[in-house]
């Protein structure tokens, strides 16, 4: 999993996710398929699944929204308990919730997987267009040495003995704030002048081979080829 081409792994991905959103929500069947899978796959790849579920916390947000989706909207009612809840907002509900969580811990495999650096490299590869991809690597090259910069003007700031405490220091750290971002702009010019002189013409040197065997695509490709199997099979038999 780790050494497989990370454009290859991102196909695979985007592949799984369509499977799963094309499910209609009454295919629990397909659903529980589908994580069975997800499961299989994060052992293969030797990911714990207390990272996996650690990781996937990001959805709890939407969790949240879909839990009021059965309480707004129209048509049938069901009576829960105490609450009256509508049948179309209990689907829409489950639906955001399985296929997003099916989504997102697709997301997580990927990226735990796969390094940005080599996730970047992949999009390139997808002829997604170069200059976001250009802005997106120097975003994730320099970041920490923004940060860094950040650091120190902070330790400076606290040497001559300011502390921020109220509104009335907002003038200062908008004035620090300018001058992170002239001194970012400024050594960005320096790097881009430098890349220039050493023969940068767009695209960052690689030296992976162009050429993906196909044993590496049908290893990619073997997780949202059992999701669409999956899915094929449980439609069939609802029908």
């Amino acid at each position: 999993m780790h050494q497989l081409p990370s454009h290859v792994k991102i196909i695979a991905a985007l592949f799984f996710i369509f499977v799963s959103i094309a499910t209609p929500i009454s295919t629990w069947g397909a659903f529980i398929g589908y994580l069975i899978v997800i499961l299989i796959t994060a052992k293969v790849a030797k990911i714990p699944l207390f990272t996996l579920g650690k990781r996937a916390l990001i959805e709890i947000p939407f969790i949240f929204f879909a839990i009021l989706m059965p309480f707004f909207g129209k048509g049938e009612i069901v009576n829960v308990g105490p609450f009256d809840l509508y049948k179309d907002g209990i689907e829409a509900a489950l639906s955001i919730v399985a296929k997003g969580t099916i989504g997102v811990l697709t997301a997580v495999i990927l990226s735990t997987s796969t390094t940005a650096r080599e996730i970047l490299r992949g999009l390139e590869r997808l002829k997604l267009p170069r200059m976001m991809v250009q802005i997106a690597t120097f975003m994730l090259r320099y970041v920490n040495v923004i940060s860094d910069e950040m650091e120190r003007m902070k330790i400076a700031r606290e040497s001559r003995g300011f502390e921020a405490t109220g509104i009335k220091h907002w003038k200062i750290l908008a004035t620090v704030a300018a001058s992170l971002f002239i001194r970012s702009y400024e050594r960005g010019e320096r790097i881009h002048l430098a890349m220039l002189s050493r023969g940068y013409a767009g695209e960052l040197p690689h030296e992976e081979s162009r050429h993906v065997p196909l044993v590496r695509w049908a290893i990619a490709l073997s997780a949202p080829l059992v999701a669409l199997l999956i899915l094929l099979i449980t439609t069939g038999m609802d029908k």
